[in-house]
């Protein structure tokens, strides 16, 4: 995994702009800890930092494609392509000849040999910039289901593009500002495909190519679901989810480095270190490295919360043992959730102050724990909203509601929790009025039903679903692979995530609701097709998210954060907030009802104090 960024500027020698795109690659360090580059060649500057994963000598970036002294190709990329030996075996074929053992040189000729239509060869997780000099053309390119960042920012005369927003807010010519609808956009749970937040600044869509050129920008779809009938009976069906499994963990355990998987002894990440070990062990190359997060005396003293009923830990170390894993549980404290160091490393890393409070914080520092003994992690990401996982799939309440499901379930209460009722309760109210969150939302949840794509006869519950499936593929799944990305990234290690595989989506995608939950509960077809593989504790195991620390002691930091906020009129956030709804709260020992709310108030805060960032409502 790497971190990419350039600049393309048809009016001006950008061979004379060295300091601005070392600058802008500079901001990727952390994505790509084990070498830097930059290329420079008049209308285009490419810059790149490298975490080397495969052909740890020969994959160097930025790479070109030259023929007889001439430049015909340049490239920047992250990410890896999982088939990229087969690919480069076709090509080979073809005549072509390789210097390097990378995936990145094949994503280079594959572009040669077939153009723009080489997207639709590639299985795996990517965001590149791939300057073809014949042309003098930019294109841009992102996984299908956007596993991977990109954003870009047109100029005058050509345009800005990066891993991340900072790479493109580190040019002197873009001024961070965020308008009324970019702070809708960072509040309101609706994760638009194609917003950015910032202004004048877009994310390219997944599975979206973009060609900028002297006449401009064009932006074509090369990927998306599509409504197709589904024909397998549930025993096939079972049997070809397992299939694509089993090829999709085994094309992810390539790797020239060390490598595990993130286990919480859920049904998701069980499944995959179990394929894991099974893929290890028929190569000959050990048991699976495992890594679990837990908090100081959380197992001994965990309660059971409504959408958390078991702790993680038994359920870990029984998978593990079950498999043979090598396990390790990186245990956190109060101390380190609340170091500001750590919140604010959380906050550089996501350049927005957005997120899901400790949950940011634990996984950075667990994914840092893990840095220090391992290179590459698979992770159970994704599997909730291919397979229909969360609580809000199986309620008809929430699966009716005119809106987005979650946003009926309540996620997005950050601003309130189980006693605020509203998730906006902490907002001033004439900065609620310029947001209009209700009508924000509305908005976006009409565009996406609008792209959702219809099976000709299908009506009634099975419409729905297909309509809440898609929803969570293309919108609230880019929430999570957001986090996972930047937070992993932040401490150079690369999370490759099994069940966003394009193959296993559209397949699961068509797949009938009734045959998705066919023995009653969430995620069926998942659990027919690994239990086998896993204890059955285990494989029986309610869903449980991500864990949450519950030492009150926690709760009592945010508190503590809250009132110096309130204490202090220069504070940035303070004309966002109703202050007299924040002080009855914090005088009502509001405690953990008001918790998201305060964590995203405070991350308010630091990112106007130090982002140089401007709200324009």
């Amino acid at each position: 995994m790497c971190g990419i960024t350039g600049w393309i500027g048809y009016e001006r020698d950008l061979t004379a702009e060295r300091g601005t795109i070392d600058a802008m690659t500079r901001t990727m360090a952390c994505r790509g800890p084990d070498a830097s580059g930059v290329w420079l060649d008049g209308h285009a500057a490419l810059g790149h930092r490298r975490l080397a994963i495969i052909d740890i000598e020969g994959g160097k970036q930025p790479m070109l494609l030259e023929r007889d002294g001439r430049t015909l190709l340049a490239l920047t990329y992250s990410g890896e392509v999982y088939n990229y030996r087969e690919l480069r075996a076709e090509l080979q074929a073809r005549g072509h000849v390789f210097r390097t053992g990378s995936d990145t040189e094949v994503v280079l000729h594959a572009y040669l040999a077939w153009g723009d239509a080489f997207t639709e060869r590639l299985n795996g997780m990517y965001a590149f910039g791939l300057w073809d000099a014949r042309e003098e053309e930019l294109l841009l390119v992102r996984d299908r289901m956007g596993i991977k960042p990109l954003y870009y920012h047109p100029t005058a005369d050509g345009v800005l593009f990066g891993s991340e927003p900072k790479a493109i807010l580190a040019h002197p010519a873009v001024r961070p500002a965020v308008d009324a609808e970019g702070l809708a956009e960072l509040i309101a749970y609706t994760r638009t495909p194609g917003h950015a937040v910032y202004r004048g600044m877009h994310e390219l869509r997944p599975g979206h190519l973009a060609r900028i050129g002297r006449r401009g920008t064009t932006v074509r779809r090369y990927w998306g679901l599509e409504a197709r009938e589904h024909t397998d009976d549930l025993p096939t069906t079972v049997r070809r989810v397992r299939e694509l499994l089993d090829d999709t963990v085994t094309r992810q355990l390539v790797a020239d480095v060390s490598l595990c998987t993130l286990l919480s002894g859920g049904l998701d990440s069980s499944a995959i270190t179990a394929l894991a070990a099974q893929g290890l062990a028929d190569a000959g190359r050990g048991p699976v490295r495992s890594f679990s997060v837990d908090f100081t005396g959380r197992t001994e003293n965990f309660r059971p919360e409504a959408m958390r009923p078991t702790p993680d830990s038994p359920y870990a170390h029984a998978l593990a043992e079950h498999v043979g894993a090598d396990h390790t549980d990186i245990v956190l404290d109060t101390a380190a959730l609340t170091e500001q160091a750590h919140r604010d490393a959380v906050l550089t890393a996501r350049d927005l102050p957005m997120g899901f409070g400790d949950g940011d914080v634990s996984l950075y520092l667990l994914f840092r724990a893990i840095r220090e003994q391992s290179t590459v992690a698979l992770s159970g990401e994704s599997a909730d909203e291919v397979f229909g996982g969360y609580q809000w799939f199986h309620t008809p309440e929430h699966v009716h509601a005119d809106t987005f499901p979650w946003i009926a379930a309540g996620i997005a209460d950050r601003f309130a929790g189980e006693r605020g009722g509203s998730s906006v309760a902490l907002l001033d109210q004439g900065v609620l009025g310029k947001l209009d969150l209700p009508g924000y939302q509305d908005a976006r949840y009409r565009e996406a039903l609008a792209e959702v794509p219809r099976l000709a006869g299908e009506t009634g519950l099975q419409r729905r679903m297909r309509e809440v499936g898609f929803l969570h593929l293309t919108r609230f799944v880019q929430l999570l692979l957001d986090r996972k990305d930047r937070v992993s990234m932040a401490v150079g290690l690369e999370v490759r995530v099994p069940f966003c595989d394009h193959r296993l989506v559209e397949y699961v995608f068509n797949t009938p609701w009734a045959m998705k939950t066919f023995d009653g509960r969430e995620k069926s077809l998942l659990r027919a097709a690994t239990r086998d593989l896993l204890p059955a504790a285990v494989a029986d195991r309610v869903k449980s998210p991500y864990p949450s620390t519950q030492d009150p002691r926690y709760a009592d930091a945010l508190r503590a954060g809250l009132r110096r906020v309130l204490a202090d009129p220069g504070a940035p956030v303070r004309p966002l907030l109703d202050t007299t709804a924040v002080a009855r709260a914090l005088a009502e020992d509001a405690g953990e009802s008001f918790r998201s709310g305060t964590e995203t108030v405070l991350n308010l805060n630091t990112w106007l104090a130090t982002s140089n960032t401007t709200l324009e409502l």
